[in-house]
């Protein structure tokens, strides 16, 4: 039986001959018409993310009765960007302080990958926030022209590609792949690492991820999925020089696990830090369902936190609908990655972040392409409703009043 839903294709296996003659190295960077168009459409979806974060400073203000409108970049300098921020300065442990001090902020539950490459662009781009920005502006580009290929080949329909970064860039989460915060970055590496490995480039695979598993923990969910799909691809005896490859991004978080020991003697001083500090202790999934729908509807939270608590859980049965729509058409290695993700954030006090991940869980707008290139009128509902969720997010959250 195949693996494949209706309307998805593997990438055309090439003749022998033609596999074992490497694609030359210019072709793989070259642009194509359709790159350019989908890169020009991430530029445009920015410019219009800039504008709201402009008026949303005087429309907005911290306080009521200013005179003046708050900085230009103040409508990102928030939430976790702030923890990245101190990382990059000051380090995990500045001055000698941790978790054993009153008030910690347990920054150190943040993977060090974003925090580094920060500091590095600081040296170029003096404004930490600016610095940040940047960063995910280019990485926003790479994921999202990386999104489109990955799109074309599985998609037969002409124009796959554009409308999977449409509706990718117009999801209700974009404002978080333009702040200074981890998603960008996360799928700039994710993404290639998923197009090369659907092309048996397992070393770059393995190297890509690899940097993503420093960036943040999702990583090790994107490696079992690689692992998954090598496994796949080598059971017709193929491919298995290649199988140390699928170890080598458990080598960040193993680094970053021994040097959290060596300052505080936890192994697991991350998960540690998230659980004091963000509620992340674990429960079972029934439990997490239960709490968070009564921060939704008990009546226990304020109506701006009943509203995150409920779109909590629209992303959770979201994600879990994916999950069984990927086994029903024997996605296995997309589905054991986006079920990895939703068992890390079902199993916590109640859900957190949930609809931000669903940036990362890329067959989700690949999917939803696919439907819309099939029946015209979904993309019409999609944007109907898109596009007020997606500003009132980039509000909240451009406005300090989003915890994200």
């Amino acid at each position: 039986m195949s693996t494949l839903s209706p309307g998805l294709r593997p990438p055309p296996a090439r003749p022998a001959a033609a596999a074992a003659a490497p694609e030359p190295r210019a072709a793989r960077f070259r642009l194509s018409p359709a790159d350019r168009g989908v890169l020009w459409l991430y530029l445009l979806t920015r410019i219009s993310l800039w504008i709201t974060a402009h008026f949303a400073r005087w429309l907005f203000p911290a306080q009521s009765g200013v005179r003046e409108a708050a900085p230009v970049l103040a409508p990102f300098q928030h939430w976790d960007a702030n923890h990245y921020l101190h990382i990059a300065r000051d380090g995990y442990f500045p001055a000698g302080a941790g978790p054993w001090t009153s008030g910690w902020d347990n920054r150190e539950a943040f993977f060090p990958g974003y925090p580094l490459l920060l500091r590095a662009v600081h040296t170029v781009v003096p404004d930490w926030t600016a610095a940040g920005l940047l960063i995910s502006f280019v990485a926003g580009a790479v994921a999202v022209l990386a999104l489109a290929r990955i799109a074309r080949a599985y998609l037969p329909e002409e124009g796959a590609g554009h409308r999977t970064a449409v509706l990718f860039l117009l999801s209700p989460c974009a404002v978080f792949l333009a702040a200074g915060y981890t998603e960008a970055l996360f799928l700039a590496f994710a993404l290639p690492a998923w197009l090369a490995a659907m092309k048996h480039r397992w070393a770059l695979a393995a190297v890509l991820i690899t940097f993503g598993t420093a960036v943040r923990v999702s990583g090790l969910f994107l490696a079992a999925a690689i692992g998954l799909l090598f496994l796949l691809s080598a059971r017709a005896g193929r491919h298995w020089r290649s199988a140390g490859w699928t170890l080598l991004p458990a080598l960040p978080p193993a680094a970053y696990s021994w040097y959290l020991h060596a300052h505080t003697g936890d192994w697991m001083a991350w998960k540690h830090a998230q659980e004091r500090g963000w509620y992340r202790t674990f429960h079972p999934p029934w439990e997490a369902w239960a709490n968070t729908w009564t921060g939704a509807f008990g009546g226990t939270q304020s109506t701006g936190y009943a509203f995150m608590f409920q779109a909590e859980l629209a992303a959770m049965v979201v994600g879990l609908a994916l999950v069984a729509l990927l086994v029903r058409r024997r996605r296995w290695p997309e589905a054991v990655y986006v079920a990895l993700s939703l068992w890390a954030l079902g199993t916590s006090y109640w859900y957190t972040s949930v609809p931000r991940a669903t940036l990362l869980w890329w067959p989700l707008w690949i999917g939803l392409a696919a439907l819309s290139l099939r029946r015209p009128w979904f993309r019409t509902a999609y944007l109907c409703v898109a596009a007020p969720v997606t500003t009132l997010v980039a509000l909240t959250f451009l406005t300090g009043r989003w915890a994200g």
